[in-house]
């Protein structure tokens, strides 16, 4: 094991439950994303993302800085995936760096170059996986276009379902033989509207004239990275993710109900419908019928559909909103946590609420459509400290053993949830978060790369391995 990963003794917690209670079958995992965890970010031939781009400008991470070296995961991850092993995980998403396997952003069909090195260290980091037992769960997009791509206007521009396509095709034709778990986007909505409307995501644009573009080229995208897996992997699970939470009214009063319907068409129904084949939520969101009448293409709302084998839920919170003259289109606003006088309030200001687990579940499992459900990623940042060498983060462990306690509900009751990945395995770069909130079960010291297992991963450890 590498000198680098610390593991200070502490004292057990004992799980509420059992690993035995959800049944042989469940899927216990961590998740990750390459740009978060990997670094190297001019190493071995990768071109720039949108990521590196964006938080190099100035104001666009909090913290102000940048994701050059994160967690040094591309040369660590030997010793990391023994940490990963050692807490009893059987299963480990990651994404695949789309610049470091397509520079240029595009494959040899559309005049761009494969780069070897990358698609070798994807090779490698596989085979660690495997050779430790390790399932390995392989996400396609999260979030790191390339750049080149992006100065070719990025997911407004119709030809990145092309792009897309040949970056999922150039994958799966490597990996295919070894990996059988494919998701094909992480959160579509977040990089759609963090993205391209409300800037506060990479690539940082402004411009509702480009929102709707990016939601259809994005579902489509989403549609027919479905069917490249499914022919180029025959046997594959082939699922994707999406961000969801409940919503509440804030009031009973029948504006916030509106503002409530209005805010889940946005937040659950956007990119799984058109998945199902019921198109956009456009009964509830008006606005989305100019997707059909000035984006969409003859035969583009038949494309839309794919019949995935799983979904990815990502929950965290629910979300509680009123009504609101300020915000067009959608007239709701977020009621935060802190407005509410909310006891319990996660380092992000999320509010913990851990019954919203249950109730998404429910809610998609409604669809008639959805056969398998898993929870692609659940977790919660805390102020974590080193102490006497080790990180004591009881409220991370209560989190995560009352979320799971609602999919233990839900699995019990009958409904189809399978799995579950906490995020996240080590702290990382959150994104416009920078490095300051921990999500993970394992500490990094940025400055040493030193890893600390926290008393949440010892308690996952106690729940997985006895």
């Amino acid at each position: 094991m590498s000198k680098s990963a610390i593991l200070p003794a502490s004292q057990p917690v004992n799980p509420l439950f059992t690993r035995q209670q959800f049944g042989s079958d469940f899927i216990w995992g961590t998740a990750t994303a390459a740009y978060q965890i990997e670094g190297a970010v001019d190493r071995d031939g990768r071109g720039p993302s949108i990521w590196d781009t964006f938080s190099k400008q100035k104001g666009k991470i909090k913290t102000g800085e940048v994701a050059d070296v994160a967690c040094e995961f591309y040369d660590r991850y030997e010793s990391d995936l023994l940490l990963h092993k050692e807490m009893g995980f059987d299963a480990f998403r990651f994404s695949l760096s789309w610049p470091r396997i397509l520079p240029d952003g595009t494959g040899p069909r559309q005049g761009g170059r494969i780069n070897e090195a990358g698609l070798a260290f994807y090779d490698r980091l596989i085979d660690h996986c495997l050779a430790l037992g390790i399932t390995p769960w392989v996400t396609l997009y999260h979030w790191d276009l390339p750049q080149a791509l992006e100065n070719k206007g990025g997911w407004p521009n119709r030809q990145i379902v092309d792009w897309f396509g040949e970056f999922v095709s150039i994958c799966t034709q490597a990996f295919g033989h070894k990996v059988k778990h494919w998701i094909i986007l992480n959160e579509p909505l977040a990089s759609s509207v963090l993205g391209y409307f409300t800037g506060m995501h990479a690539p940082g644009r402004r411009s509702f004239r480009s929102l709707l573009p990016v939601i259809h080229h994005t579902a489509l995208a989403q549609a027919e990275g479905g069917r490249i897996v499914r022919q180029n992997v025959p046997d594959a699970q082939v699922g994707t993710a999406f961000s969801c939470s409940p919503v509440d009214p804030f009031s009973p009063s029948s504006r916030d109900l509106g503002a409530a319907a209005r805010v889940d068409a946005l937040l659950n129904r956007l990119f799984i419908e058109p998945a199902l084949g019921l198109g956009y939520p456009s009964d509830t969101l008006p606005f989305l019928e100019a997707i059909a009448k000035k984006v969409a293409r003859p035969g583009d709302m038949e494309r839309l559909a794919f019949d995935f084998d799983f979904i990815g839920l990502q929950h965290y919170f629910r979300a509680v909103v009123e009504h609101t003259y300020f915000m067009p289109y959608l007239w709701a606003k977020d009621v935060s946590p802190l407005q509410r006088g909310v006891p319990a309030i996660t380092e992000m200001g999320w509010e913990v609420y851990p019954d919203s687990m249950y109730r998404i579940i429910e809610q998609f499992s409604r669809y008639e459509g959805i056969k398998k459900i898993v929870i692609t990623e659940s977790g919660a940042a805390f102020y974590d400290a080193v102490q006497q060498g080790a990180v004591h983060d009881p409220a991370r462990i209560d989190y995560h053993q009352q979320y799971l306690l609602n999919v233990l509900r839900a699995r019990q009751d009958g409904l189809p949830v399978a799995g579950y990945f906490a995020w996240t395995f080590l702290d990382n770069f959150e994104w416009a978060e920078g490095y300051r909130p921990r999500f993970g079960l394992v500490y990094v010291d940025f400055r040493t790369q030193q890893r600390i297992v926290k008393t949440s991963g010892r308690w996952f450890q106690q729940l997985l391995t006895h």
